[in-house]
């Protein structure tokens, strides 16, 4: 990872000919497209983008494939879903899941899929109500504003509203959704397919993954008709070949300060390295315990060595001094330019500084915000009980003055999320609590009166175990009645998880309020501010930092090369078999094994594309200039984790299954004739449909 990257985002101007972008959809560069690929998209084929496209639960991406509700992600964004949905004797992880009938179907517990059906810049506004406020009057002023945006677009239950920030507070949009809360599993491939070759060949290429799941969405108990989707390519992609990925990018950080990416590197991502190699080493003694704690903790696990990996690519970044030279000079040249002009230099010059003085604030603060309110305790009961105290006390509050997450637009989704049947496992959230209770005790110091008022005279190990075994909140019931009963409800509960969320939560309320008022309110003023400076002098030309909402990149199918020597752009699956051994995690299924002889070797599998991803776009669709699909996005190369903060065109690389990979294996390994005839109208025996579920 030590290479100079030449990056447009570093100084806010955009390069010709660069794949570069993860654009909004009312300021796509089409003709910086045309320029370098010969094809302009048009705004009919960008809205059709946009609303053949979806966003996947709270951090992954898909597409729908069918007029009748079908779905397409990544079979690592559906895992949630597949293990709830699976007990010791039915293990869809391992084994996989196909519904050769719609009665079939599974309705994933707690899975939300939803539509950007509409976008409305709402800039003026916000900049209007918060002209001249600073601090925590500039604070309740946004927060109240956007709540009321939000709830004003928000006019039913299956409509979510939601104001973003972009160029770190230089424009808001307002994002109306369309929500699917009834979604049904369909396929998914096993495991060992879906992610074959592990955490060894994770952000790595070549690769041989199948990481698929279909899945449906529903409304009113039938499969919901969807008008915009995508067909499916006839003939795949090949190299050199123009490529778009539509999808919901996590976040970047591009467009940060000197003195955030200094707070990033030096504080913020060692310490998130450390926690994670220590949860890591947790989930895998618990692992080891038996078959069903392995069973039920994978997932889990899954998600930190992803984690884990991805955290130390982006730290390499910020380690790289070619790199962060390059940042400082970007900003140094932004500052000058501005000084260089007094009127500029009066409204802009302090930003910087004052983004500075916040970091060092939040420095003094971190370890109390990130133990009290920021994941310190960190398990499924404690997360309900939570939310359920907070729910009590804020829906007594105006809308204006709620805290985040809790204003009326968002409580449909948060009802759906509390009652949510997904399964609990005891023994899991015990390991979890005893972890959480000994970390915050090492990191408060067991003298610290939070730490006190948390464990008394337990430890944490004791205080997790009675924690756990005495909750009800599995129960959905009681979860029901405390969600109706208000704040009477909750005094009145001996929920000892309720006892004690109620019980630290105005410690948390208090830290969240002085990070809220002398942190991100300094950083979000000030960014606005400097995000104005950068369209004074670049002009309006730039792209946001992702936030995880939609956006389209484009690029091409292209190799790179690693050591010296070339990596080609597209494996075959052929090559799957040869990297098979026999042995986790390159063993591949029975099912794979058994259809050797019927595959044909010269398939593509996957390949990778120059476009500009981050994480998040993991299920996103791969499409031609024909808005058809090509290939799913599951993974990006080892050189694109420094992506948070640049890309370079020459090795950044998105890694996808081929869409004949896709078409091949439900052909020939799982017949799952039904989808086949979704995606591909008339290429299969017609299949009777089985009335809804």
């Amino acid at each position: 990872m030590k290479r100079l990257l030449i990056v447009a985002s570093l100084i806010g101007a955009t390069p010709a000919l660069a794949d570069e972008g993860m654009w909004t959809y009312n300021n796509f560069p089409a003709a910086k497209v045309k320029e370098k690929y010969g094809f302009e998209p048009s705004q009919q084929w960008l809205d059709k983008v946009r609303l053949s496209s979806a966003k996947f639960g709270y951090g992954c991406s898909s597409s729908f494939v069918s007029p009748n509700g079908l779905v397409m992600t990544n079979h690592h964004c559906a895992r949630g879903c597949i293990q709830q949905l699976s007990t010791a004797k039915k293990d869809f992880i391992a084994n996989g899941f196909y519904a050769k009938t719609q009665a079939e179907e599974l309705q994933c517990p707690a899975l939300e899929v939803s539509q950007l059906v509409q976008i409305t810049d709402v800039t003026d506004q916000l900049n209007t109500a918060t002209k001249g406020l600073t601090g925590k009057q500039y604070a309740d002023k946004l927060k109240a504003e956007m709540a009321s945006l939000e709830k004003a677009c928000t006019t039913a239950a299956d409509v979510r509203c939601e104001v973003v920030t972009l160029y770190q507070g230089g424009k808001y949009n307002l994002y109306k959704y369309q929500r699917f809360q009834d979604v049904r599993l369909v396929f998914a491939p096993e495991h060992a397919i879906a992610f074959f070759g592990g955490d060894p060949d994770n952000f790595e290429f070549p690769r041989y993954d199948l990481d698929v799941t279909f899945v449906r969405v529903y409304k009113d108990g039938k499969p919901a008709k969807i008008d915009n989707y995508f067909k499916w390519s006839d003939k795949g992609t090949q190299e050199g070949e123009l490529t778009f990925v539509p999808g919901h990018p996590g976040r970047t950080s591009r467009g940060l300060t000197v003195a955030q990416l200094e707070f990033l590197r030096d504080v913020t991502l060692p310490k998130q390295l450390f926690k994670l190699s220590e949860i890591r080493g947790m989930v895998t003694e618990f692992q080891n315990r038996g078959a069903e704690q392995k069973r039920i903790s994978t997932n889990l696990l899954f998600g930190v060595e992803n984690g884990l990996k991805s955290m130390k690519g982006k730290h390499e970044q910020l380690l790289d001094k070619n790199f962060f030279a390059q940042k400082v000079a970007a900003e140094q040249e932004l500052r000058k330019k501005v000084d260089a002009d007094p009127k500029m230099k009066a409204k802009y010059g302090a930003a910087w500084d004052e983004i500075a003085r916040a970091q060092d604030t939040f420095r003094n603060i971190r370890k109390d915000y990130e133990a009290m309110e920021a994941g310190g305790i960190n398990s499924q009961l404690f997360s309900l009980a939570r939310s359920l105290v907070r729910y009590a006390e804020e829906t007594t509050k105006p809308d204006a003055e709620r805290l985040r997450g809790f204003n009326e637009a968002n409580l449909p989704m948060l009802k759906n999320q509390l009652m949510s049947k997904a399964p609990i496992y005891p023994e899991l959230e015990i390991a979890q609590l005893t972890f959480s209770f000994t970390k915050l005790r090492e990191e408060l110091g067991p003298d610290h009166p939070f730490v006190k008022k948390v464990l008394g005279k337990e430890s944490p190990a004791a205080l997790a175990t009675r924690l756990v075994k005495g909750s009800k909140l599995a129960d959905l019931k009681v979860r029901d009645q405390l969600f109706a009963g208000g704040k009477a409800a909750i005094a009145a509960s001996k929920d000892p998880m309720i006892q004690l969320a109620a019980l630290i939560d105005p410690d948390a309320r208090a830290i969240r309020k002085t990070y809220e008022e002398q942190v991100e309110a300094v950083v979000r003023k000030n960014s606005e501010l400097i995000a104005q400076a950068k369209f004074e002098v670049y002009g309006t030309g730039i792209y946001p930092d992702a936030t995880g909402t939609l956006r389209l990149s484009f690029g091409a199918v292209k190799g790179y090369m690693e050591d010296g020597k070339k990596v080609e752009p597209i494996t075959v699956m052929g090559d799957t078999f040869e990297r098979h051994t026999g042995e986790e995690p390159f063993a591949l299924p029975k099912s794979w094994l058994a259809a050797k002889k019927d595959l044909t070797a010269t398939t593509p599998m996957n390949f990778v594309t120059t476009n500009d991803i981050i994480g998040g776009n993991s299920g996103s669709p791969v499409i031609n200039k024909d808005a058809e699909i090509t290939g799913l996005v599951f993974d990006g190369n080892i050189q694109s984790l420094g992506g948070d903060y640049g890309f370079d065109e020459s090795v950044n690389r998105t890694v996808a299954v081929h869409s004949e990979a896709l078409i091949e294996s439900l052909k020939k390994v799982y017949k799952a004739d039904r989808i086949l005839e979704e995606l591909r109208p008339g290429s299969t025996p017609a299949v009777k449909a089985s009335p809804a579920q």
